[in-house]
């Protein structure tokens, strides 16, 4: 148990250091840069992020969601509405994201609040799915609930199997969705030397205009 004991887990950072002449004048066109630079250096599925939300007790809870698309106006994921983190968010919108890209020594934190996809997205991104996943969120309906084991699953899953056929169109069940997070902060952390790291947080000011400011580490 020594060999694993988690005080004496230590990895250097090394590298250049991040510089606000580094950095573009909106988070998006950062986070554009530098998920691709994710992206590129071989990150397993550098879409995936840790989502908080807000439980109905007032505590937080957190999951790992894979975000399907970005622009200038925030992240877009989907999920099931009717799930917990579904109930969750409709509840209380506020949400806060984290990409912990910890292979190339960064990560992306994201603050905001949470805003439902228009049927027309929820549509378009569902028919893209593969069959397989679109089966089973006909499958997962009752998502975050207690069942009796897993072939109780695997039985819901080949009912809807034979519902449609290989070339059928399958429908958007009206409880699955997407959710878009509109950013009032990101931050940008980049690991440093001697863990002086750098940390560069985007703050929406009331005129709409961002500020950056850099943080201490």
């Amino acid at each position: 148990m020594d060999d694993q004991n988690p005080a004496e887990l230590r990895k250097p950072y090394m590298g250049e250091p991040l510089r606000r002449s580094d950095l573009a004048e909106l988070p998006m066109t950062q986070f554009h840069l530098w998920f691709g630079e994710a992206y590129e250096s071989g990150l397993a599925e550098p879409n995936a992020m840790v989502l908080s939300s807000v439980e109905p007790s007032g505590f937080p809870r957190s999951r790992t969601v894979l975000m399907k698309g970005y622009d200038g106006s925030g992240l877009r994921f989907f999920t099931n509405y009717t799930s917990r983190k579904g109930r969750a968010l409709d509840a209380d919108p506020r949400a806060s994201v984290v990409f912990p890209w910890h292979a190339i020594r960064r990560q992306v934190l994201f603050a905001g609040t949470v805003e439902r996809l228009d049927d027309e997205e929820n549509d378009r991104y569902f028919a893209s799915r593969p069959r397989g996943s679109r089966l089973g969120a006909w499958a997962s309906e009752r998502q975050s609930q207690p069942v009796d084991d897993r072939e109780e699953l695997d039985r819901l899953f080949h009912g809807f199997d034979t519902v449609w056929g290989l070339d059928d169109p399958i429908p958007r069940p009206a409880y699955w969705g997407g959710y878009r997070l509109v950013p009032h902060e990101v931050e940008f952390w980049q690991g440093g030397q001697d863990r002086m790291h750098d940390r560069f947080r985007y703050l929406l000011h009331e005129n709409g205009a961002w500020g950056i400011d850099r943080l201490a580490p």
